[in-house]
């Protein structure tokens, strides 16, 4: 059975969290960008004849001796766009899965979980023969037909010429105006400046997800003995004798440092990082992040009180004398 047929039923009963006010959401599950009908309240401004009266601020009326009333947020649905990279070096895995099959599962996680009534998901499919685009739709015959059409992409033979991520990237922004939730879905095993600069122009109109894949051979060198590399995308093949501790610990090394600089130019380009490992307990990753997101949603819509007294006047709300 399939990853996410597995997964299904877990995922389904988790949202993941958007922290940025987003064009098109979802009736009031999550806030839009654009000031109009709907449930939530937004700005304040000055009352203007036919305004409703219902949304009156009294308290800033109070204040500043003359009317206001508070603008409300649109209520829309949420459009969803995932770069799924599928090229020669998601091809491999030594535990549970490749990291193909687990990119795949990550985005069907998505997809299940922003499921809902009138929100639309569409991908760009980044392998051998290009890129594959497909519509962002509403509905679960359309997620189905998407994941179907995500799990037959062909394997690509070792020497073709493969798009970079970042290229791919800078077509997805192109090509998607509307303001909505990007999940990009890859290794990040281009060199980051190649893609940290197309994220970065991503994350300035889009809420940002980057998904990283991998596996623990690509961190650690295992002792056994004379091992054969093969390249997935040059087919180039080197044999190594891993019995040497030194070379396991460059490799090591190596393998560290590129992850901190993939690290750090997600943290510049402004994505947030979700880390995804073939020999882990994907799912309960996964809920953790959106677990951890929704706390930090959570404290950045608690108003802070000040703790500072007042010295031009008596304590008033807000402040703890």
């Amino acid at each position: 059975m399939k990853p996410y047929l597995m997964a299904e039923p877990a995922l389904r009963r988790l949202e993941l969290t958007i922290t940025r006010r987003l064009d098109g959401l979802l009736q009031g599950e999550h806030l839009g960008l654009l000031p109009g009908p709907g449930s939530e309240p937004a700005e304040t401004r000055p009352y203007q004849p036919g305004d409703d009266v219902r949304r009156m601020d009294w308290n800033v009326t109070a204040r500043t001796n003359e009317p206001h009333v508070r603008d409300l947020v649109a209520d829309r649905e949420l459009e969803i766009w995932a770069l799924l990279d599928a090229t020669a070096s998601m091809d491999f895995g030594t535990a549970a899965m490749e990291k193909r099959e687990l990119a795949l599962s990550a985005l069907a996680a998505i997809g299940f979980l922003t499921q809902r009534t009138g929100n639309r998901i569409g991908t760009h499919m980044l392998h051998g023969g290009g890129v594959r685009t497909l519509p962002a739709r509403t509905g679960r015959p359309h997620l189905m037909a998407l994941l179907q059409a995500a799990f037959a992409l062909p394997r690509t033979r070792p020497g073709v010429a493969e798009p970079l991520l970042g290229v791919a990237a800078e077509q997805l922004g192109r090509v998607v105006r509307r303001r909505g939730l990007m999940v990009v879905v890859s290794d990040f095993l281009d060199a980051p400046e190649t893609w940290e600069l197309p994220l970065r122009k991503l994350t300035a109109r889009h809420q940002v997800l980057a998904v990283e894949v991998l596996d623990p051979r690509e961190l650690a060198l295992p002792n056994v003995g004379i091992l054969t590399l093969i390249d997935p995308e040059t087919g180039r093949r080197r044999e190594v004798a891993t019995s040497n501790a030194r070379l396991r610990r460059r490799y090591a090394e190596a393998a560290e440092a590129q992850r901190d600089a993939i690290s750090q130019a997600m943290r510049r380009a402004g994505a947030t990082h979700l880390r995804l490992r073939t020999d882990r307990d994907w799912v309960r990753d996964l809920v953790k992040h959106v677990m951890r997101q929704r706390r930090l949603a959570a404290l950045a819509a608690t108003p802070v009180l000040s703790t500072r007294p007042r010295t031009d006047g008596p304590p008033r709300g807000g402040d703890v004398a």
